[in-house]
């Protein structure tokens, strides 16, 4: 068969395969464009006008981004208890995980059971059926409040709502956020398993603990096991909302007003899409900015099996 003819068959073969692929990725595609290439570039606009849902959008350039850090007290508040949310449920929950993963690492009995138990929580942590829950058992009559009247740990006037309580109000969605922590539990179980069984044989061998095999052996055989879990609990950490909503709904007094939370009442409860979309956008841009930081900063104490620390 002649040369010429072999190509021509080929290009078409190659042009079918290619016609083929095309329309298999373009349902995705096309949701992709629709659903999130133009809310973004929508959003993008909105943020440098006044646009109230209702009327049309009235250009107003950098006045938002102007107002927001010059003029928007909320904005402050906002941010600093996302960032004290973060700084203290991220390592508490990865400890939880950790800790756990190393207690399911061992084979017993019914462990598949136990793992399964641990994980259900993050699978119906973000629910409203759990965010009630939540709310109730911390209430004023809640199973907190009895327990502790139970063992006589508070007086009956001292009796309060945790939720509704400004000093306290953060710490119960901290809790429930760490209380999720089957996710990273099951992430830092596959990872536990990849460490060979031989380095913990040679390091008992040479007198070493198991508080040093965990420091130098556990800990940096995980190092990559860590950032994955840290960077995507920093994220999502960023990111929460439901919690705040269905339980505090922002409150006391702005104590749990998280960064989601304002960017949602102010254009959906205010109104204010122009300005809210530039909130928005001020989150992308700081997690652009924070996970490009995780990703250098890695490079000092993410080790790897093939190249050591990545330096």
């Amino acid at each position: 068969m002649p040369q010429k003819t072999l190509t021509r068959r080929r290009k078409r073969s190659l042009e079918t395969n290619n016609i083929a692929g095309y329309l298999f990725i373009g349902p995705w595609l096309i949701g992709f464009i629709v659903f999130t290439i133009v809310p973004i570039a929508m959003s993008l606009y909105y943020s440098f006008t006044n646009y109230d849902l209702i009327g049309s959008p009235t250009w107003v350039g950098f006045q938002n981004y102007i107002t927001i850090f010059t003029n928007d007290v909320r904005f402050y508040k906002a941010v600093n208890v996302t960032v004290t949310y973060v700084l203290i449920y991220v390592p508490l929950r990865l400890a939880f995980a950790l800790f756990v993963a190393m207690l399911f690492r061992v084979p017993r009995r019914g462990v598949s059971v136990y793992r399964a138990v641990y994980y259900i929580p993050s699978v119906v942590g973000g629910s409203v059926a759990v965010a009630v829950m939540w709310k109730q058992l911390f209430g004023r009559n809640g199973v907190l409040n009895s327990f502790l009247l139970a063992i006589g740990a508070m007086a009956p006037a001292a009796a309060r709502s945790w939720t509704t309580t400004p000093s306290t109000a953060l710490g119960t969605l901290i809790v429930l956020a760490v209380w999720q922590f089957g996710s990273p539990m099951l992430i830092f179980l596959a990872g536990l398993k990849q460490i060979p069984a031989q380095l913990y044989e040679a390091a008992a061998i040479d007198g070493a603990g198991p508080i040093a095999q965990f420091f130098r052996i556990t800990i940096p055989s995980l190092s990559s096991v860590i950032f994955f879990n840290f960077l995507m609990q920093t994220i999502s950490g960023f990111l929460s909302f439901t919690q705040a909503l269905l339980i505090t709904n922002g409150g006391p007094m702005d104590r749990t007003l998280f960064y989601v939370l304002y960017i949602y009442l102010k254009g959906f409860s205010f109104n204010e899409m122009g300005y809210a979309s530039a909130l928005a956008w001020i989150m992308l841009l700081f997690m652009a900015l924070l996970t490009g930081i995780i990703f250098k900063t890695s490079n000092y104490w993410v080790f790897y099996e093939s190249k050591g620390a990545n330096k």
